[in-house]
């Protein structure tokens, strides 16, 4: 294939800005911020997981003190109710029948009462965890809001540099011939990205292997406007005044 010695230096420029922009879409997938994200996200996971334990705990005790006090309210009402008959009866059996069972639930709303501010205790107690616990997920929530606006703010600045870049090599790819540019395009698939490269001091600058030998003499004796290719990595050659041949 023949082309320009100009139009040979071109493929460089588009070489070096597809090496950017593979560079910048690297940066982007790997930032730091992703693997701190993700940890994060597992933090908040193993958080929320936890708040819920300790608010189903909490609950739990919620509606074991709901039923106390439901116990306690019907054993008031009739200890009332006792009061009441015991004060409007004259019965001497009666009387002795309603101070007993007044006598029995009393003992019965003691009990109860002390159960009752042991159960208050352990709600006092579970509150607080979950307190604790919310105010963890709260942080980690801070902590996950301001590394994913850190993290948005790179990749909107690597966004705008790709952008920049894509339009740059837009231009130059638009002075390339198409048969050129097919062949470039071809062997930066084959090549993993690396398709063209300068030939200094005798070097390949794509794969830093030194031409010796014979294909030396072949890369020498080969017309400028002649497109040569590296006999080790297959990238264009490109030569200039720095190629020491």
């Amino acid at each position: 294939m023949k082309a320009s010695p100009l139009q040979q230096k071109e493929l460089l420029r588009l070489q070096a800005l597809d090496i950017k922009v593979l560079q910048i879409r690297h940066q982007s997938k790997s930032l730091a911020a992703h693997a701190e994200l993700a940890a994060l996200n597992r933090e908040a996971e193993a958080s929320r997981m936890k708040l819920l334990g300790r608010t189903g705990e909490l609950d739990d005790v919620r509606t074991e003190l709901g039923r106390i006090e439901s116990d306690v309210e019907v054993v008031e009402k009739r200890i009332s109710r006792d009061t009441d008959r015991l004060q409007h009866t004259s019965s001497v059996k009666d009387i002795q029948a309603l101070d007993s069972e007044i006598a029995s639930l009393k003992k019965r709303l003691f009990d109860l009462e002390e159960i009752e501010i042991a159960v208050l205790e352990r709600q006092e107690e579970h509150e607080a965890a979950v307190a604790v616990v919310t105010q963890e997920r709260d942080a980690i929530a801070e902590r996950v809001s301001a590394t994913e606006s850190a993290r948005d703010e790179v990749l909107h600045d690597l966004t705008r540099q790709l952008g920049e870049l894509t339009r740059d090599r837009a231009a130059v790819a638009a002075t390339i011939p198409d048969d050129l540019a097919t062949l470039y395009e071809r062997l930066r698939i084959s090549g993993h990205g690396n398709a063209a490269a300068l030939l200094r001091a005798r070097t390949c600058s794509g794969c830093t292997m030194t031409i010796t030998g014979s294909d030396l003499a072949d890369v020498r004796q080969a017309p400028a406007d002649e497109v040569i290719f590296c006999p080790d990595c297959g990238a264009v050659l490109v030569r200039t005044e720095e190629s020491g041949i």
